[in-house]
């Protein structure tokens, strides 16, 4: 098989299985395991699914009704919704709670399974709602989703707890939910930029004031850049510090004293303390969507590629990774075997990730490199505990190995995002700078 038939195999593949893990709640989060609707896997997914016709879009859009539908009071998006079996007819699942209805016994229904405190949900919902206008161009959704859509970025703002413009999120509370990451994290951060700067662009569409909107994206990327950059490309100016946000003076001149300069953005800064590793997903995201500029683009890139991350797959999620004794380590790691050094969010590959660094290697310029790590991708999904074709979750680091449930949604939809982005050779919905 020519590598060329190889990327076109492997996108015929990622489209069926995408498909087939829609429902009518919307995507399913895959065929093996985690049969529910989760709104931060859904949302990333829609980047795919609205490339693959109408029945994509129609997935998508079911997904997004589901999460609007079971939004709480406060404008909290689910993690995820799930199916219940009804044993008594009566009954059916609504909000979390039985209700009567119409339904017929052992009939499956709709059930609010977890409500958890993840903060990328919402993040992701206002973003995939963006994604899905911007290639619909469907006005009249977005009118009738819009007050949902200020009921989620109102909750995002209450996260802001000492109102310093960014987010602070609590230990796991996002994608890498069994992980130590906290307070300004990266990755939240690039996401509130981005939502911020979707809700501006849904709003003009609307005919609605925008300028507010543009501001506070504005705003969140230059304090990431003040925050979590360590270097030239983004002087600290020490005497806005102080007059803004003087609390950050102590930890900036740690950073500044004992890193002196990095090539990536810190994963997150918390109170007196942050880390000198590089978190893939966060910096690819802040190429993605505009908070870094292209030379701060080529130094990440060009460190994923020098210290091999994208070896033997694209992409690891985590260099270096951290070890029993370290202050990140936590016992929690030891769950499942899951978050050993160079396992799952330790560093293991992900090929959702590698769909983002194919991406982010086309908005860079670097096509012949995108496609190359497009080829790699392609093999990744092709490896299987069971089979060929398998799109597992994760990887082990270091083998290669698939580690994971196969039939993951967002293995294939990433997949499609970064074979199409890179046969076009351009970028689409993330140029949002």
């Amino acid at each position: 098989m020519t590598d060329t038939e190889l990327i076109t195999t492997a996108r015929a593949h990622a489209e069926r299985i995408l498909l087939a893990n829609g429902s009518e709640l919307g995507l399913l989060g895959a065929n093996q395991a985690y049969q529910q609707v989760w709104a931060r896997d859904s949302m990333i997914c829609g980047l795919g699914l609205l490339l693959c016709g109408e029945a994509g879009r129609t997935i998508h859009r079911r997904s997004l009704e589901t999460l609007r539908r079971f939004q709480s009071p406060l404008g909290k998006i689910p993690h995820n919704v799930g199916f219940l079996e009804v044993a008594d007819p009566a009954l059916v699942a609504h909000g979390g709670k039985l209700e009567v209805g119409a339904a017929e016994a052992g009939a499956v229904a709709v059930e609010d399974t977890i409500h958890a405190g993840c903060v990328d949900g919402n993040l992701w919902y206002i973003i995939g709602h963006y994604a899905n206008f911007a290639q619909t161009g469907d006005l009249d959704f977005l009118r009738q989703a819009w007050p949902s859509l200020e009921r989620a970025l109102l909750w995002l703002r209450y996260q802001d707890s000492n109102e310093c413009g960014l987010l602070e999120v609590h230990e796991a509370m996002d994608w890498a939910d069994l992980f130590a990451n906290r307070y300004n994290v990266l990755y939240d951060n690039v996401l509130y930029a981005a939502a911020w700067r979707c809700m501006g662009r849904m709003a003009e569409a609307l005919g609605l004031a925008a300028e507010s909107y543009f501001a506070a994206a504005d705003d969140v990327r230059h304090k990431i850049n003040v925050l979590l950059w360590v270097g030239p490309e983004a002087p600290v100016d020490y005497a806005w510090v102080s007059r803004e946000r003087k609390e950050w003076l102590y930890v900036l001149k740690r950073i500044e004293t004992e890193l002196v300069a990095r090539p990536f953005y810190l994963p997150y800064v918390a109170f007196r303390a942050f880390p000198d590793r590089f978190d893939t997903l966060g910096n690819l995201l802040a190429i993605l969507f505009g908070v870094a500029d292209a030379t701060q683009a080529g130094k990440i890139l060009d460190i994923i590629r020098g210290c091999g991350l994208d070896e033997p797959w694209p992409v690891r999620c985590l260099y270096p990774e951290i070890r029993p004794g370290e202050p990140d380590w936590r016992d929690y790691y030891r769950v499942r075997n899951l978050n050993l050094p160079h396992h799952y969010h330790n560093g293991g590959a992900w090929p959702f990730i590698g769909g983002f660094y194919v991406t982010a290697l086309v908005w860079a310029g670097r096509t012949e490199e995108a496609r190359r790590q497009l080829i790699k991708l392609a093999e990744m999904n092709r490896q299987g505990r069971q089979g060929e074709w398998e799109f597992n979750e994760w990887f082990h680091g270091l083998s290669g190995r698939p580690m994971g449930f196969a039939g993951q949604s967002w293995s294939a939809a990433l997949y499609i995002y970064a074979h199409d982005t890179t046969v076009q050779g351009q970028v689409d919905i993330f140029t949002l700078s």
